[in-house]
Protein backbone atom coordinates (compact mmCIF):
# COMPACT_ATOMS: atom_id res chain seq x y z
CA UNK A 1 0.00 0.00 0.00
CA UNK A 2 2.74 2.09 0.72
CA UNK A 3 4.45 1.46 -2.35
CA UNK A 4 1.26 2.33 -4.10
CA UNK A 5 1.13 6.04 -2.21
CA UNK A 6 4.62 6.48 -3.20
CA UNK A 7 3.81 5.48 -6.69
CA UNK A 8 1.06 7.85 -7.08
CA UNK A 9 2.76 11.00 -5.35
CA UNK A 10 6.04 10.47 -7.36
CA UNK A 11 3.96 10.52 -10.23
CA UNK A 12 1.78 13.93 -9.43
CA UNK A 13 5.17 15.86 -7.97
CA UNK A 14 6.59 14.85 -11.67
CA UNK A 15 3.78 16.21 -13.13
CA UNK A 16 3.91 19.41 -10.89
CA UNK A 17 7.14 19.70 -11.67
CA UNK A 18 7.31 19.90 -15.34
CA UNK A 19 4.16 22.51 -14.70
CA UNK A 20 6.53 25.28 -13.64
CA UNK A 21 9.58 23.98 -15.58
CA UNK A 22 10.65 25.89 -18.21
CA UNK A 23 9.87 23.79 -21.49
CA UNK A 24 11.83 24.82 -24.60
CA UNK A 25 10.28 22.88 -26.89
CA UNK A 26 6.82 20.68 -27.82
CA UNK A 27 9.05 17.80 -27.61
CA UNK A 28 9.99 18.55 -24.33
CA UNK A 29 6.35 18.13 -23.43
CA UNK A 30 5.50 15.03 -25.83
CA UNK A 31 7.91 12.76 -23.27
CA UNK A 32 6.34 14.06 -20.02
CA UNK A 33 2.96 13.33 -21.77
CA UNK A 34 4.78 10.18 -22.66
CA UNK A 35 5.69 9.40 -18.97
CA UNK A 36 2.55 10.30 -17.59
CA UNK A 37 0.69 7.71 -19.56
CA UNK A 38 3.09 5.17 -18.83
CA UNK A 39 2.73 6.27 -14.99
CA UNK A 40 -1.24 5.45 -15.67
CA UNK A 41 -0.37 1.85 -16.87
CA UNK A 42 1.80 1.25 -13.19
CA UNK A 43 -0.94 2.47 -11.10
CA UNK A 44 -3.43 0.12 -13.14
CA UNK A 45 -1.16 -2.57 -12.38
CA UNK A 46 -0.56 -1.51 -8.89
CA UNK A 47 -4.65 -1.52 -8.38
CA UNK A 48 -4.75 -5.05 -9.56
CA UNK A 49 -2.35 -6.20 -7.67
CA UNK A 50 -4.10 -4.91 -4.83
CA UNK A 51 -7.19 -5.62 -5.76
CA UNK A 52 -8.84 -2.41 -6.55
CA UNK A 53 -8.83 -2.01 -2.77
CA UNK A 54 -7.17 1.14 -1.84
CA UNK A 55 -9.82 3.14 0.21
CA UNK A 56 -10.34 4.74 -3.08
CA UNK A 57 -6.89 6.52 -3.36
CA UNK A 58 -6.13 4.26 -6.40
CA UNK A 59 -8.92 5.50 -8.24
CA UNK A 60 -8.32 9.38 -7.11
CA UNK A 61 -4.58 8.83 -7.83
CA UNK A 62 -5.47 7.76 -11.41
CA UNK A 63 -8.09 10.13 -12.22
CA UNK A 64 -5.38 12.78 -11.80
CA UNK A 65 -2.97 10.98 -13.91
CA UNK A 66 -5.86 11.38 -16.82
CA UNK A 67 -6.38 14.24 -16.32
CA UNK A 68 -2.81 15.37 -16.24
CA UNK A 69 -2.88 13.60 -19.45
CA UNK A 70 -5.12 15.24 -20.97
CA UNK A 71 -3.76 18.73 -20.05
CA UNK A 72 -0.83 17.78 -21.56
CA UNK A 73 -1.90 16.58 -24.93
CA UNK A 74 -3.63 20.06 -25.33
CA UNK A 75 -0.43 21.48 -24.26
CA UNK A 76 1.32 19.72 -26.78
CA UNK A 77 -1.17 20.75 -29.93
CA UNK A 78 -1.12 24.40 -28.89
CA UNK A 79 2.90 24.09 -28.39
CA UNK A 80 3.04 22.53 -32.25
CA UNK A 81 0.48 25.23 -33.29
CA UNK A 82 2.67 28.28 -32.05
CA UNK A 83 5.97 26.86 -34.41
Amino acid sequence: MKKIVTIGALCLSFVAGVAVAYVRDWHDLDAVHTHVREAINEMDRARKANHYDMAGHGVKAEEFLHQAERELNLAVEAARGEK
